[in-house]
Parts: C-alpha cells; sequence; structure tokens
C-alpha cells in the first residue's frame, strides 16, 4: 500500500493527511526520509564546487525537507495523542535522530566547508538574516562538537545519544503516572464541590470508563479539587499522588533518569570545554552567564518569599479557625487561599467561571490578533488527528497567512501541560512556505451538551500559548532555522506573555465574558474585583515558581552533578528559606520542561527573564493610552514578532522599546514592589 507520508499531500494548505496516516506509517516514512537526508548530507560535504554560501548553507536547510514534513506530523500527533505504538516509535526515533544529528555535526568534511564560510564571511557580500544563519550554523556545530577528536568526539556521540534516550523515557514515564492514577468521589464528597467541579469529575470518569465520578492528575481537575475540596484528608491524598509524579517505584520512577541526566550533561559541557552545563547553555542566551540568571530570580525571590510568608500566617489563621491544628500544608493553601480570595475581593470562582467559556476566549483572543495585527480566522474542514482538534485558516488582507489547529481538552493520551509547536515553519527559500501551527492545552472537557468553562488562570494560559502561535504565524523570514519561536530560550516567551495582558484589558472582557447560561456580560463591578485581584496570592505564585527555576539552575551550576538529585533539591530548598507550606511549582521526578529534553535545562528562569520585558513592553501601550495602539502593534510585528531569530534579541528589543528594561515594571506587575 503507498504510504500516505511518502506522497504529495492533497490536501487543503498541505496538512498532514491525517484520515490517512496509520501509525505502521511512521516508521519507513523517517528510515525513507533519513536516507534521503543522509544522502543529501554527504553530497554537500563531498561536493568538488568550492565553498558557497548558496552550495553549502542553503543547502543543508533544504537537505532534511521531507525528514522535517514527516517528523512534524509525528511529534505533533504523539505528544497530543499518545498510544502504546507511538511511544514506541518514540522510543525507536530518540537514538536513530540523534545519531544522524552526531553524524552530521561530526562530519569533518562539511565542518571544514562550513569553517571556510566563516572565516570569509566578510567577504561574502551576505544579508543581515544569512549573516545571522551563518553565525548560528557554525555555533551549532562547534557547540556539537565539531572540533572535537577521537575519544572526546566518540564519547560526545554516545554522551548525545543517550540524553535523547533519556529524555524519551522521562517523558513517557510522567505521562504513565498521570494516566494511572485517580481517586474515586462518593455523592457526599461530590456535593462539597462547586458544579463545576463536579462536573470536572463525572467528565473524566466517563471519559476513562471509571464507573463513576473521580479526580485525576490533570491540572486542570486537581487544581480545582485542592481549592473547593472541604475535605482536608482528600486534599492531602490527592495532593502527595499530584506530586509524587515520576517517584513512585518502579519502571515510570525517573529518579535515577534525572541522576543519570544531570551527570551527562555535566560531562557534555566538560567535554566542549565549559565549567558546568549552565555555563555551556546560557552562552547563547540572552543572560549568558549562571551568575547573571541567580542575580534576577534572587531580586524576585526576596520580595516573593516576604509576601507568600506574610499570607501564610494569614492563612494559618485562618485553618486553625476552622478547627485544625498543626502548621498549614501544602495541600491547605490552595483552599484557604481560595476562601480568603472570597471574603477579600468577593470572587467566587464558581461564580466567575460560567464567564469564561472556551469558544468565547477563543474568540477573545482572536479579537485581539485582528485588531492589533489585523488577522482573520476561519474555520477549517479537515482530517485532524482527533476528534477534538478545531482548525482555522489565518489570513490578512485576503492573503493567505496560516493555519491554526486548537486542541485543548484534557485526555489521559495527553501529556500534561500546555504547549505550542509548528507542524510546519514558516520560510521562503523552498518556495512561500506558510506554516501550521497548534496550540495544545489541557482544559476539563465538560459533560456531552455542557459549555467548556475556564478559570481565569485557564484563559491564561489559552492566551499565552496564542502569543506563542503569533510570533510563528506571523514570521516572515527567507531560512526555516530562523524562522517563529526559533530564538534564545530566554526571548522565547516574550510574545506569549506579553499576549497575556491583553487578557486584562477592560473591553476585551466586557465583551467576551459572557454567561453561558444566559449570555449577559460580566457585571461591570465584577469585572473590576477580578482585574483588581489580579495579583492576589502573587508570593505563591511567585515563590513555588522561582524554587523551581533555582534548583534547575543550582542542578546545572557545577561541573560535579548531584548523585542524589533529592537529596541536593531539598538542600537548595534549605539555602533560600523555602516556605513550608509551599511545594516547588516542579519538582525533579516530574520537572518535564527540563528532563523531557534540552530545552528548558539551565533555563526555566527564561519565563522570569521574558517577563521582565513583557511588563517593560506593555508599558508601552499603558503609555500611548491605547492597548490597540496601530503604531506600537505595527512595531512589535516588524521589530519582534515577524524576525524570529534572525536578528539578537536584545537588538530586537530595543528597536521596539528603545532601551533593554530593569526588573522594577516586573516587581509591579506581581505587585510585589516595595
Amino acid at each position: 500500500m503507498t504510504n500516505p507520508l511518502l506522497t504529495a499531500w492533497d490536501t487543503p494548505f498541505g496538512l498532514p493527511p491525517f484520515d490517512a496516516i496509520e501509525d505502521d506509517h511512521f516508521a519507513p516514512a523517517v528510515e525513507k526520509a533519513l536516507g534521503e537526508a543522509r544522502a543529501a548530507i554527504n553530497a554537500i560535504a563531498t561536493s568538488d564546487e568550492e565553498p558557497s554560501f548558496a552550495n553549502t548553507i542553503e543547502a543543508m536547510a533544504l537537505a532534511e525537507g521531507d525528514l522535517d514534513r514527516v517528523l512534524g506530523a509525528f511529534y505533533g500527533v504523539a505528544g497530543a495523542d499518545s498510544t502504546p505504538a507511538r511511544e514506541a516509535l518514540q522510543r525507536d526515533f530518540a537514538p536513530l535522530l540523534s545519531a544522524f544529528g552526531s553524524e552530521v555535526s561530526s562530519n569533518k568534511d562539511l565542518f571544514a566547508r562550513i569553517e571556510t564560510l566563516w572565516q570569509a564571511r566578510d567577504t561574502l557580500d551576505l544579508t543581515d538574516e544569512q549573516a545571522m544563519v551563518l553565525k548560528l550554523t557554525h555555533r551549532s556545530f562547534v557547540r556539537q562538537g565539531a572540533e572535537l577528536e577521537g575519544y572526546a568526539s566518540d564519547r560526545l556521540r554516545d554522551v548525545t545519544a543517550r540524553l535523547s534516550v533519556l529524555g524519551t523515557q522521562f517523558s513517557q514515564n510522567l505521562l504513565a503516572d498521570e494516566r494511572s492514577w485517580f481517586m474515586p468521589l462518593s455523592e457526599d464528597e461530590l456535593a462539597a464541590l462547586p458544579d463545576f467541579v463536579a462536573d470536572a469529575a463525572r467528565a473524566a470518569g466517563e471519559a476513562g470508563d471509571h464507573g463513576g465520578p473521580v479526580v485525576t492528575l490533570s491540572r486542570s481537575l486537581i487544581v480545582p479539587f485542592l481549592q473547593f475540596s472541604p475535605n482536608r484528608a482528600l486534599r492531602e491524598r490527592a495532593y502527595n499522588a499530584w506530586t509524587s509524579r515520576g517517584m513512585n517505584g518502579g519502571d515510570t520512577d525517573n529518579r535515577d533518569l534525572a541522576a543519570e541526566t544531570l551527570a551527562l550533561r555535566a560531562e557534555r559541557a566538560n567535554l566542549l570545554g565549559y565549567d558546568s552545563f549552565a555555563d555551556f547553555k546560557l552562552e547563547t542566551e540572552m543572560a549568558k552567564t549562571p551568575q547573571a540568571v541567580r542575580d534576577l530570580l534572587m531580586q524576585v525571590w526576596e520580595p516573593a518569599r516576604t509576601s507568600a510568608e506574610a499570607d501564610q500566617t494569614k492563612l494559618q489563621a485562618m485553618m486553625h479557625n476552622d478547627g485544625a491544628t498543626g502548621p498549614l500544608e501544602p495541600w491547605d493553601w490552595r483552599y484557604y487561599s481560595e476562601k480568603r480570595r472570597q471574603a477579600e475581593h468577593d470572587l467566587d470562582e464558581s461564580v466567575i467561571k460560567p464567564y469564561l467559556q472556551l469558544g468565547r476566549m477563543i474568540d477573545a483572543a482572536f479579537d485581539c490578533a485582528n485588531r492589533l495585527f489585523g488577522l482573520e480566522f476561519s474555520p477549517i474542514d479537515a482530517p485532524t488527528y482527533h476528534a477534538d482538534v478545531r482548525l482555522w485558516e489565518v489570513t490578512r488582507d485576503g492573503q493567505h497567512v496560516a493555519v491554526f489547529m486548537g486542541d485543548y481538552f484534557a485526555r489521559a493520551s495527553k501529556r500534561s501541560g500546555a504547549w505550542c509547536m509548528a507542524m510546519r515553519s514558516q520560510q521562503r527559500l523552498a518556495g512561500d512556505i506558510r506554516p501550521i501551527v497548534i496550540n495544545v492545552c489541557n482544559f476539563a472537557k465538560p459533560a456531552a451538551g455542557k459549555p467548556a468553562l475556564l478559570s481565569y488562570d485557564d484563559a491564561r494560559t489559552l492566551f499565552h500559548e496564542f502569543g506563542h502561535a503569533l510570533h510563528q504565524m506571523l514570521s516572515d523570514v527567507t531560512y526555516a532555522s530562523v524562522s517563529g519561536t526559533s530564538v534564545a530560550r530566554d526571548f522565547v516567551e516574550l510574545p506569549s506573555q506579553l499576549f497575556e495582558h491583553w487578557l486584562e484589558v477592560p473591553e476585551v472582557l466586557t465583551k467576551y465574558a459572557t454567561h453561558a447560561d444566559t449570555g449577559d456580560a460580566m457585571p461591570a463591578e465584577m469585572l473590576d474585583r477580578l482585574l483588581a485581584a489580579s495579583t492576589y496570592d502573587m508570593g505563591f505564585q511567585t515563590v513555588e515558581y522561582v524554587a523551581s527555576a533555582l534548583v534547575d539552575l543550582e542542578f546545572h551550576a557545577t561541573d560535579d552533578a548531584p548523585r542524589d538529585p533529592m537529596q541536593r533539591q531539598a538542600e537548595i530548598l534549605e539555602e533560600i528559606g523555602m516556605p513550608h507550606a509551599i511545594g516547588m511549582r516542579h519538582a525533579t521526578p516530574h520537572f518535564a520542561h527540563v528532563f523531557s529534553g534540552d530545552g528548558y535545562s539551565s533555563g526555566y528562569y527564561s519565563y522570569m527573564w521574558s517577563e521582565v520585558m513583557d511588563a517593560d513592553a506593555f508599558d508601552a501601550f499603558t503609555e500611548a493610552g491605547d492597548a490597540f495602539d496601530p503604531a506600537l502593534a505595527k512595531r512589535l510585528e516588524d521589530t519582534v514578532l515577524s524576525s524570529g531569530g534572525s536578528v539578537e534579541p536584545d537588538v530586537l528589543y530595543t528597536a521596539f522599546r528603545g532601551r533593554m528594561p530593569g526588573v522594577d515594571a516586573l516587581l509591579r506587575g506581581r505587585g510585589l514592589a516595595a
């Protein structure tokens, strides 16, 4: 039978033919595409022609086109709709792709051509984008060991291959733990919860065929359960299950994987001549050094901890007034914080959620993108990989811009969290290629016939991921390697976190926060209270995040990786004075950002680094007196959103704002300023 992955995709906008693709198609397609890519790379490396940018750098950019197409379809599906077959394929592909990457980066003939161009770069009459692509290509080869010889080169190849296997296994173990645990709820326990939590528990029970309502480890269900369940014993049980993911013993325990990963990363850095993995990783980021990251995090940590400790005292007093004894525990914080929020701000999430319908929040994000950048969104009827996925064509002035996919609901086959990826990146080298971008979230799916309701935090997540999508959709570069979100890790969160601010623009919620039953707009006084409480509990939120970022940094900022990461984690938290009643947002065994791959290793701080910029960037709109100021929106697109990684990030930000920011706007935005 014909493998649909290996034929031209005669589908709307070149979408993967999901209705024809079967799991058995992926392996032969990857094998064939890998063979073609390998042949193309070898042809470049052994060419008799003098190296030129076209016959070397551009030829390399085109060499893996079919492989990128196949893998874009596979990884888009594998993370969001996992099956045992797809998990096995991930385990098979990880070492194959790592070996191919090492083969390319260690190809001496190929690197010689790149080195020749690098040394002659000032004479090549390159465009600014081409000069950046050459710089990034040369730097990537060097950082992958192209200059190493003998044992060092061979050992680096083995280390890289093993790390790819460990990352895949870590992620799959975490997914296995998340989908295997559930806690049944009795009718009495269900009756004590707000309707929206009870409905989500019933829907989770139906989806998992559990024979009744359950709490699962989906964040969109377990967090509201911890907020609203008055049963302290159940809260403790649920919280402990949530925070013990990846450390339950047996085949899915991630603690040994984390230790081996840290040791291999330290060895990788040492092989390449760096003092630590953090030194290696941060060299290419805006922060540059571990100390710069540490300085930023500690500037935020001290006021955040002070705020959290003051809140902890108040919440513990509330708990004692309820007749409970002992200290406030981590499974108590959200419950009493929610009660305090209702008392101080007259905000009850069960009353707010009906105004935050998923469909209306999607419309709100689209409307903001239209008012800022002129984008329009029209539904597409085409096959997808799951019935929950929705498709839109994105246009501007009648011209096709992108395809946007939204996969919003939690399910057992989807890994936790929320993310954005491009199944196909924008570029012009291989033709006018427009992107296919997907946002994946884990919102609670409603019971049949009921609307999907979001918390305010869920709505912020939707806007956040859509900000990443805009970065991909508005990309306007020639080379895919610098397209969209292919930027420094501590710059990539700027567009996403910046777009969150438009959710807080009163006129947006006034228009789109409408009640699911009545259709009425959110009352003005409720909207005012909601926005006034935007920094409520920010000490807690900042502490749980910064603690995770500091643990990540300190894990990697030494040439001697911790043999027992859990002990080292405890030591770091002790050193910084972690409040007793707050847990890390991501403890080591389920810290997927850091251990499911290299993306955020030594880089979890990047959300905070980018927040320094996003707070300052939105101040520009505030200063202009118009959140939709057309001149500012145009400048934001021209400098930040369309340029991808074709220009250094500090240059892009300065072009937008006129200067680099300090931490003051961030502290003000979080309500932590003195």
